[in-house]
């Protein structure tokens, strides 16, 4: 992943009030350490967990911290301002990922609640219905991720509890053992000299299920997630103004033939329905990229670093043909196979470099080469989510370091970061 940093010449600054009340949302928000995550006692109340991009139970420190509440209700929202900037194969991939997440979190003695809507009316109506104190959601540096966070905060900070105003806790996976994003040189190279130690995983915790008389939603299809995005609200002013220089028989022209090609999809539907295919990396219809549930990935992953050694099962051979046709040049296929279930968090990036250096010394006795990996694959896993880590650590610093002097705002684009200055 790179970051492309470029001036924001088309738009006009924020206003000096409006970074004084971004600022401000987030001064009552806490950041959940590791260290507080493992060691904090046991807390009474209820907690909400937000799943957005980070949907696991495996190196979850978010999950760590709220298992200390007497009562945990994981949540994920469907909602616009997030689907609509997925391609039709995210979409697959997300259902797949959730269905593995809701069985993974009923394994750890919890739930995972569906809703669709605005993420701000659902947590608001879900932590007063819970009494919630905290919502833990994982730190993000997009701009729109950040801005909803934001308008979040805003909600919960007119909500009043007995036990007080409801929080948002922010939690990241540490990459590296860092103090002060401060301290990090600009030059990837120098700071690589530096050999900053590293984390581990984390495994998931035991959570206390919410005793909720409540419907925990049931997931949705793909057709059905289809439709809803196309339902987006965001489209309803634009929509309004083409049916106002429109004719009445040029609109339902429109309307029958729209209703002709539904009928039409629903009845090849009826005849060959989407399915998951049995042993199989490769979950949705294109096939391109790895999905499904944690486990299953790091499944994919254990292929993909024994890509020399060669297999009989037909699940490897798979990804390892796929692999091949995907390296247009060094490491390139790891990005094209793995980074959609990066993006969505099925697997933590420090996970990936945990498999990857783990494998690296089986392959040499449990020692590790001052003249590089031993093998292409390993050595494009560990690079790659390195090079994200960094990345993401420098967007990270940027955010804080000039919030309040001007907009820094950040978006991700075909596995690029894009940093946008005013």
């Amino acid at each position: 992943m790179a970051l492309i940093s470029f001036p924001r010449f088309l738009s006009r600054p924020l206003e000096s009030n409006h970074r004084r009340s971004l600022r401000s949302r987030y001064k009552c928000v806490c950041c959940v350490s590791p260290t507080a995550a493992a060691t904090s006692k046991g807390r009474s109340g209820s907690a909400v967990i937000w799943f957005k991009q980070d949907l696991r139970v495996d190196d979850h420190l978010g999950l760590v911290a709220a298992s200390k509440y007497q009562a945990v209700v994981p949540l994920y929202v469907f909602d616009h301002r997030i689907l609509s900037r997925y391609s039709n194969e995210m979409l697959e991939l997300v259902i797949f990922a959730l269905e593995d997440l809701r069985k993974s979190l009923k394994e750890q003695g919890s739930d995972l609640m569906i809703r669709f809507g605005r993420v701000e009316n659902v947590i608001r109506e879900l932590v007063e219905e819970v009494k919630a104190t905290s919502v833990f959601a994982e730190e993000e540096v997009e701009y729109h991720l950040r801005q909803m966070m934001a308008i979040v905060d805003e909600t919960l900070a007119k909500v009043s509890l007995v036990d007080g105003k409801p929080k948002i806790c922010l939690w990241q996976t540490p990459f590296y053992d860092i103090k002060n994003l401060n301290d990090l040189p600009v030059s990837h190279n120098e700071f690589r000299k530096l050999q900053r130690p590293l984390t581990s995983p984390i495994l998931p915790p035991t959570l206390a299920g919410a005793k909720l008389e409540a419907d925990w939603g049931p997931l949705p299809t793909f057709d059905e997630l289809k439709e809803f995005v196309n339902e987006n609200p965001w489209k309803l002013e634009e929509s309004w103004t083409l049916i106002n220089n429109m004719s009445a028989e040029t609109i339902l022209t429109d309307k029958l033939s729209k209703l002709g090609k539904r009928s039409k999809r629903n009845l090849n539907n009826q005849h060959s329905p989407r399915k998951r295919l049995d042993k199989s990396f490769f979950v949705t219809d294109k096939g391109n990229t790895v999905g499904g549930g944690t486990n299953a990935v790091l499944n994919a992953l254990q292929a993909y670093l024994r890509y020399l050694e060669g297999t009989v099962r037909d699940d490897w051979q798979e990804l390892q043909e796929k692999l091949r046709n995907a390296e247009s040049r060094d490491g390139a296929s790891f990005a094209t196979l793995f980074g959609p279930a990066l993006c969505l968090g099925i697997i933590s990036r420090r996970g990936v470099h945990y498999e990857a250096i783990k494998f690296e010394k089986e392959r040499n006795a449990g020692f590790l080469s001052p003249f590089g990996y031993s093998a292409a694959t390993i050595a494009a896993a560990a690079d790659a989510v390195c090079s994200m880590e960094w990345y993401w650590l420098m967007s990270l610093r940027s955010l804080r370091s000039n919030e309040g002097v001007y907009s820094t705002r950040i978006w991700r684009w075909n596995g690029y970061q894009i940093q946008v200055h005013s």
